[in-house]
């Protein structure tokens, strides 16, 4: 992004959203035509425009997909590192026209790097995804509440819904196999990532949906992302313990089943993984190392298509 771009921030709501655009701030409706009326106000500006949001659980979709439309430069934030960024600034007020005076200031300053256009395809399986990560959480519900049923009605009514989300369970997983095996390019990747042992079908298809920045991102943004980038707690001569934080928990707790399957059937990560307990670090904190280890092998897979395997 050029040094003299202009940097919009957006502060999203259900109904409404709220935009610091220079020296102005503007309200709109979060509709359609609240969108078409936002992007008309940016199409005057003379410098490229950089429009800085915070993800908000999904009001901020459809602006994002209409100003990719329009050819719109975005960034869309995580919250925690808008509120901190605020808090330095000495910014403790919450409304909706600060927030969005903090994300223009934040986009000016930190120059955040612009989110690709998702495809069609892209959208439509993260949509999927989330879908059925939410069936199997329901059936994961639903199981843990059975040994607690003693009354027959109770227990046909719990059988009942078990048979219901497996077969809606099954239709997503159709879905999601038939799109998958439609876009050359998805196929592809899929099959690239199921290619390391340990790796199934249900961490490829989160990753390719949850995290479609692998392959284009660093080793260090690719565990971040997937919330298993150590953090340090060093104060002078003390050396604290390392932590995991943040990224994306829907991914991560994927990862983790993947890495105790690598740590059993992959041989190389087992042997990392063995090593590592050999050498005194604890089972958790070294299944943690290999989740971390695979999510930085599977996003070099997907950078590099001349990277091959050890056998």
């Amino acid at each position: 992004m050029p040094t003299n771009a202009v940097y919009v921030g957006v502060d999203i709501a259900k109904a409404t959203f709220a935009v610091r655009l220079l020296t102005k701030d503007l309200t709109y409706p979060n509709t359609p035509a609240g969108h078409a009326a936002f992007i008309a106000a940016l199409a005057p500006l003379t410098p490229p425009t950089h429009v800085v949001c915070e993800a908000t659980g999904g009001y901020e979709r459809a602006l994002v997909l209409a100003l990719h439309a329009a050819k719109l430069v975005v960034s869309v934030l995580n919250p925690r590192m808008v509120r901190d960024y605020a808090r330095a600034r000495g910014q403790l007020s919450k409304t909706d026209r600060v927030d969005a005076a903090i994300l223009a200031d934040y986009g000016a300053t930190l120059r955040p790097a612009a989110d690709p256009e998702p495809t069609a395809q892209q959208l439509e399986l993260a949509a999927l995804v989330g879908a059925r990560q939410d069936l199997v959480e329901l059936i994961g519900i639903e199981n843990g509440r059975a040994e607690h049923l003693t009354l027959p009605l109770l227990r046909r009514q719990h059988a009942a819904r078990l048979r219901l989300l497996g077969k809606q369970l099954a239709v997503l997983d159709r879905q999601i196999d038939t799109l998958i095996a439609a876009d050359a390019v998805l196929a592809a990747k899929s099959a690239r990532v199921q290619s390391v042992a340990g790796v199934g079908r249900v961490m490829a298809l989160t990753a390719l949906a949850l995290m479609p920045e692998l392959g284009r991102i660093t080793a260090g943004q690719a565990a971040a992302l997937a919330g298993v980038a150590p953090f340090a707690r060093d104060s002078g001569e003390h050396r604290g313990q390392r932590h995991i934080a943040g990224g994306r928990a829907a991914v991560r707790r994927v990862l983790y089943m993947a890495a105790l399957s690598a740590s059993r059937h992959n041989r190389i990560l087992r042997a990392h993984y063995d090593g590592l307990v050999a050498r005194g670090k604890p089972a958790k904190l070294a299944l943690t190392a290999l989740m971390r280890k695979l999510i930085v092998l599977l996003n070099r897979l997907l950078a590099d298509p001349n990277f091959v395997l050890a056998p």
